[in-house]
């Protein structure tokens, strides 16, 4: 896929702004701009790396605009090869015009990724450092934002390749013994294998087990607002939400299906999702809509089990007690006590003691009022609060990719383990491992392909 190409493109996001960025990269990128770029006494053949410089870029002997132009000669910069970079004003017209100038000089219009892919594969960077590139550019939150810087500085990457230098020098040593079959030698001791394999895979699983916390940092936290009809939940998506997203009315099953809309709490990225009230009804459309809300409550990382404090907790019970599903370890249940507004407070205390001795163990509950705001400042914390740490500290998955590789890779490890505790043959565990190498390989791109290349980097921003 590599090209010797120069290439160039917009990097600067489409439309008009004040400034626009035109990014040239390759063995030509100098010479495709010296002629067109006038200083004063200056070529910009003769310019030092790392400088900025005012000029003006010139079509047919006429000035097309004042620009800035930046010269990063190889192998310092961020593809390995030498990049200009030229800023001018952000009308389309010159924008256009400049870059149609360059692609006449001898460049070509860059591919999705192209200047991200040459700078992995002039070894500027790993490939999972790449895929956090793309990952930094969409991020919409703190929290996803500190993923992405994470793991572009390499920490993600350095730990990686510790497992797999551990890990190839024990092939090595098995597979030198093959040539020693004769003499039953052993150079690999198995005892100290088997204890690293152990630590690894720990350190796997625990790197697998934090792919549903990066990924929903990543994409916004899915949150699930339930509850039976009329009980408050499209007010309190409204008041989450501060605008009126969704219709609220006295009429029950008024929500027949789900509204779904975002809202960043503390640095974190949250998917609220009203849906619709869980009741017995014989309308079709309603019983969709009731279809619907449980499968968004089985997809959501956490669900607010909204319900009126007015309402008979036993009637309540009966109609929301399959919501909290045991099996479900991951989900964070918190159970909305609404209308404490239009509710005595000696009844409030005892719907608290009521609800507490049903759901206590299984949900954390908090009283509110969605009507006057009462009480959501505590519940705002509670969501924030509720994700929990990330189960493998510092380290985090957010790539389907790298979770694929990871899981490939625990089923090596656990063969290899089988192996050892069975006495099998080194030269079957040493195929094991091997495997394990290739599948962590893959995660840095030290063994790649084209295909897993070109699926990787189709997916940027042209320009990037």
């Amino acid at each position: 896929m590599y090209s010797e190409d120069t290439i160039c493109a917009i990097s600067s996001p489409a439309g008009t702004g004040a400034i626009a960025l035109i990014r040239i990269s390759g063995s030509k990128a100098i010479a495709v701009c010296n002629e067109a770029v006038s200083f004063h006494e200056k070529q910009l053949a003769d310019i030092s790396s790392n400088t900025v410089h005012l000029g003006r870029f010139i079509i047919n002997n006429e000035p097309v605009d004042e620009v800035m132009i930046s010269v990063f000669r190889s192998p310092h910069t961020y593809t390995g090869e030498d990049l200009v970079e030229i800023s001018c004003h952000g009308s389309k017209y010159i924008q256009q015009k400049i870059l149609e100038t360059i692609i006449e000089k001898g460049a070509r219009l860059a591919k999705p990724g192209e200047f991200t892919q040459r700078a992995f594969l002039n070894g500027k960077m790993d490939l999972s450092q790449a895929e956090a590139v793309a990952d930094l550019i969409a991020s919409q939150s703190a929290g996803a934002h500190r993923l992405a810087i994470n793991q572009m500085r390499g920490g993600f990457s350095d730990e990686i390749r510790s497992l797999r230098d551990k890990l190839l020098h024990f092939v090595s040593l098995m597979e030198l013994e093959l040539d020693f079959s004769e003499e039953d030698v052993e150079f690999a001791n198995r005892k100290e294998l088997e204890i690293l394999i152990s630590s690894i895979r720990a350190l796997v699983e625990r790197l697998i087990s934090s792919f549903d916390y990066g990924n929903a940092m990543k994409h916004g936290i899915p949150v699930a607002i339930a509850g039976q009809t009329n009980s408050g939940k499209s007010t309190l998506l409204n008041l989450l939400l501060h605008e009126e997203k969704a219709i609220v009315s006295e009429i029950a099953g008024t929500t027949r299906d789900y509204i779904e809309d975002v809202i960043i709490l503390k640095g974190i990225q949250f998917r609220f999702i009203d849906t619709a009230g869980l009741r017995h009804t014989t309308d079709n459309i309603e019983s969709e809509g009731i279809r619907r809300t449980l499968k968004k409550i089985e997809q959501a990382r956490m669900v607010l089990v909204v319900i009126d404090l007015n309402e008979n907790p036993e009637e309540v019970e009966k109609g929301l007690s399959f919501i909290f599903d045991e099996k479900d370890k991951q989900k964070e249940f918190i159970i909305v006590l609404n209308k404490k507004d239009i509710i005595a407070e000696d009844i409030l205390k005892n719907r608290l003691k009521t609800y507490k001795n049903l759901w206590g163990k299984k949900a954390i509950l908090q009283p509110i009022s969605a009507k006057t705001g009462e009480g959501i400042d505590k519940l705002e914390d509670l969501l924030v609060s509720g994700l929990g740490n990330n189960p493998s500290g510092d380290l985090v998955v957010t790539n389907v990719r790298h979770l694929e590789a990871l899981n490939h890779s625990s089923a090596a490890l656990e063969r290899a383990q089988n192996g050892l505790k069975n006495g099998i043959p080194g030269d079957l565990i040493s195929q094991d491992i091997r495997e394990v190498l290739h599948y962590l390989g893959e995660i840095t791109g030290e063994i790649t392909n084209d295909e897993i290349l070109g699926n990787i980097f189709k997916n940027f921003c042209i320009g990037k």
